[in-house]
């Protein structure tokens, strides 16, 4: 019989000696072991996978596709040593959808997230949900990015954050006082609750370990309903992601209702939100009617403005 714990510990050592970070790798597949155990699974079977990889259920089809896919990755490596394992195939779950309008949280949705946020319990669960929305509302910071990130990657004297784990590459993100404050007073938080820190994490589970994606898909769906906010458009409702796209499309609207040349500050957005092509950026352009209406507004004026 293979040791499953000790085949994901090769696994993950091989390809980490290959210099892929395995982040969300590196706590899923102990995860997904745990989950085959539980079940009196000796092999990974596709039926498992797949039932392992759709949960929490109230969480995006994104992140299942993302958890199959890791499982596979390690069904593949598996197989090599213990025939009887299953490789979950592609296209068990639906395949990714055309791109669709993001939901944009207003200044009041945000307020309406945090306030749900802190009526959760323990009092540091709530302390956590209520920072870690607040700090991706104001820097367009993945997911994972943000549950990857150690107290030592914010500089609060130079007010800046830095993004250690992210998609393409580190960047240095910047912090305005009253964000270092809110995870000054966060931390002091933590520090009340483990005076003997248990993680280095920025954001950390009422164990005082590093949070994960799983608690966030759980939770933040609770902290829409409770906060009354519902779907617009094709989006049924509002997902986590959406506060990236929010904050970049609030800093695109500032800049064209201080008339700025926008052109020449998408590059400066794009690194903030670490894109590797503006192309990238450059969608939210069509993603906002109200980022479209100010373009149409100054192209209307500058068009009357000609002789």
């Amino acid at each position: 019989m293979t040791d499953l714990t000790a085949a994901v510990d090769s696994y993950l050592a091989l390809r980490r000696g290959l210099g892929f970070a395995l982040v969300d790798a590196g706590w899923l597949l102990p995860n997904f072991v745990g989950y085959l155990h539980s079940n009196g699974a000796e092999h990974v079977s596709t039926e498992l996978a797949l039932a392992w990889a759709t949960l929490p259920v109230n969480a995006g089809q994104t992140w299942w596709r993302q958890r199959l896919g890791i499982v596979r990755g390690f069904a593949e490596y598996l197989r090599n040593i213990d025939p009887e394992t299953e490789v979950p195939s592609r296209g068990l779950l639906p395949a990714r959808q055309q791109r669709v309008a993001p939901y944009l949280y207003s200044d009041v949705d945000i307020t309406a997230l945090m306030t749900a946020a802190r009526s959760l319990n323990p009092p540091l669960r709530a302390a956590t949900y209520e920072t870690f929305i607040g700090l991706l509302s104001v820097t367009g910071l993945r997911l994972g990015e943000a549950l990857a990130l150690d107290r030592d990657d914010v500089n609060k004297d130079r007010l800046l954050l830095i993004v250690r784990h992210a998609k393409r590459g580190g960047r240095k993100v910047p912090l305005h006082e009253s964000t270092v404050r809110a995870l000054k007073g966060y931390f002091d938080c933590v520090d009340r609750h483990f005076p003997e820190p248990v993680s280095p994490s920025v954001f950390v589970s009422i164990r005082g370990t590093r949070m994960n994606k799983d608690s966030m898909h759980a939770t933040f769906p609770v902290l829409i309903d409770q906060a009354g906010l519902t779907g617009q458009g094709q989006r049924p409702r509002p997902r986590i992601h959406d506060l990236r796209h929010s904050y970049a499309v609030r800093q695109l609207i500032d800049w064209h209702q201080q008339l700025a040349d926008v052109d020449t500050r998408i590059p400066l957005l794009s690194a903030v939100l670490g894109h590797s092509d503006p192309t990238s950026t450059y969608w939210y352009l069509q993603a906002a009617p109200e980022l479209l209406a100010i373009v149409a507004q100054r192209l209307e004026e500058f068009l009357g403005e000609l002789p």
